[in-house]
């Protein structure tokens, strides 16, 4: 915990104010009132949980507005110096300064920092393309995005998602059980092949078939035709697609542009940083999208823009702004959704990707009741755990159920962390009552079954 007893006189500028900035700002005022912070915000707004988005546009949550956990007046309360719509044009790291234009006046200023923080976020990929502009091609991203797909989609019949990642596949089931028609694009064969293996992504698929999805897999998008009132059609290798509307849902980049030469960074644009978030400028911390994140499965950096990151990071920040003392843990990218009462969750790599990043990997799959056959009622769990065949360490797994067994990935994540093997998982020590698991838990029937294949 950072000390609150000792007193501070520097200047602290953040740069973007999501998820990573918006802790940075609260916890370090929280430990130091009277700190001079300066937050500079390109939005007229702090703190939105874009993973809801979804959501609110499938009518689950009723209010746009309930996805902020803060807000300017909340930060300024704690002392901050907010400016919103305020967008940095410029840093100049060497000498501590920044170029700020305030987009409501167009005038600009210049502003000087001891300490700066880098939470610029990350912005969708768009791909340069014929009629990417088009007013029919839609972005998912941030509150404004959210908005006006929530007023435009009512008017559309048929809707093309591009992209099969968690936002694409969740905004196909929001529009799916709205009635409209949904054709679902994507580069690569599978959908979220990134986070689960066949057996799971086979039987999604055939979820949304069964619901009348149209999936276009293994197409990519070559271009758009804006029709204007009367909709766009989506180009791919493969075939044309006439719709009301699409919404790119491909993926993101990292917001960096204005240090590029100024701190390291990766091949992606990602800022590099140390085990305390601290940049290749010692008074430069970042946080959250616009940095690299330590993956424990490979240990390895790598770029993965998430919320459960940046929101780790920025606590980090606040407390290594004062002297690094806090090391970030890294991450194992664990994560999850529920799609038409199905609970998917996973935790680092699957075997294939085991397998690209070089590692002698194998896996194992098995499904089973998750308790007693004796109870009334009962539910099967579909698992895999994958591992390092050199070591038996546990590098992933993925779980599946119609019951919420989102606790499972949480419990592996915590094992991968701490380099547990197989063997550790088949017998570690957890609870049994009828209710809730056998006397072996599902986890460590997982593990039995691994170490079964790993032994023969």
């Amino acid at each position: 915990m950072i000390n609150s007893t000792e007193v501070y006189h520097m200047k602290t500028v953040i740069i973007g104010c999501t998820h990573a900035g918006t802790t940075v700002a609260s916890q370090l005022l929280s430990a130091h009132p009277g700190e001079e912070v300066v937050i500079y915000e390109k939005n007229d707004n702090v703190s939105f949980l874009s993973c809801g988005i979804a959501t609110y546009l499938g009518g689950v949550a009723t209010s746009i507005d309930d996805m902020f956990y803060s807000s300017p007046a909340a930060l300024t309360e704690l002392g901050a110096d907010v400016h919103m719509e305020h967008e940095v044009l410029s840093v100049d790291v060497k000498n501590k300064t920044l170029v700020v234009k305030d987009l409501k006046t167009e005038i600009e200023t210049t502003d000087t920092y001891d300490k700066l923080v880098v939470t610029t976020g990350s912005w969708p990929i768009i791909p340069p393309m014929d009629g990417i502009d088009s007013p029919n091609v839609y972005l998912c991203k941030n509150y404004h995005h959210a908005t006006e797909l929530f007023e435009q989609a009512p008017k559309a019949k048929k809707i093309a998602i591009i992209g099969a990642g968690y936002i694409g596949i969740e905004l196909v089931e929001a529009y799916n059980k709205q009635g409209k028609e949904v054709v679902l694009i994507d580069g690569n064969e599978r959908i979220l092949s990134k986070y689960f293996d066949h057996e799971y992504t086979d039987r999604m698929e055939q979820l949304f078939t069964d619901k009348g999805v149209e999936l276009a897999l293994g197409q990519r998008v070559a271009g758009f035709v804006d029709h204007g009132s009367d909709g766009v059609t989506v180009k791919t290798d493969a075939g044309a697609y006439d719709v009301d509307m699409a919404v790119l849902c491909i993926g993101f980049r990292p917001n960096t542009d204005l240090f590029k030469g100024q701190l390291d960074m990766d091949d992606r644009g990602a800022i590099i940083t140390n085990n305390y978030m601290q940049t290749s400028d010692p008074d430069v911390y970042g946080a959250g999208d616009s940095v690299q994140v330590h993956y424990n499965p490979t240990g390895k950096a790598a770029y993965i823009p998430l919320a459960t990151n940046a929101i780790r990071q920025g606590a980090l920040v606040a407390q290594n702004l004062f002297g690094n003392t806090a090391e970030y843990m890294g991450t194992q990218s664990t994560s999850g959704l529920e799609l038409y009462g199905q609970t998917m969750v996973a935790s680092g790599l699957t075997l294939d990707l085991a397998k690209e990043a070089g590692l002698d990997a194998e896996a194992v799959t098995f499904e089973d009741n998750y308790r007693p056959e004796f109870m009334p009622n009962n539910h099967q769990v579909l698992g895999t755990v994958v591992w390092d065949k050199t070591n038996r360490r546990i590098l992933g797994a993925q779980f599946m159920s119609d019951i919420d067994i989102s606790a499972y990935a949480n419990v592996v994540s915590v094992m991968i962390q701490n380099k547990n093997t197989i063997d550790f998982m088949a017998m570690v020590d957890m609870l049994f009552q009828p209710n809730f698991d056998r006397p072996f838990n599902f986890i460590n029937l997982l593990g039995q079954q691994a170490v079964a294949k790993a032994n023969q």
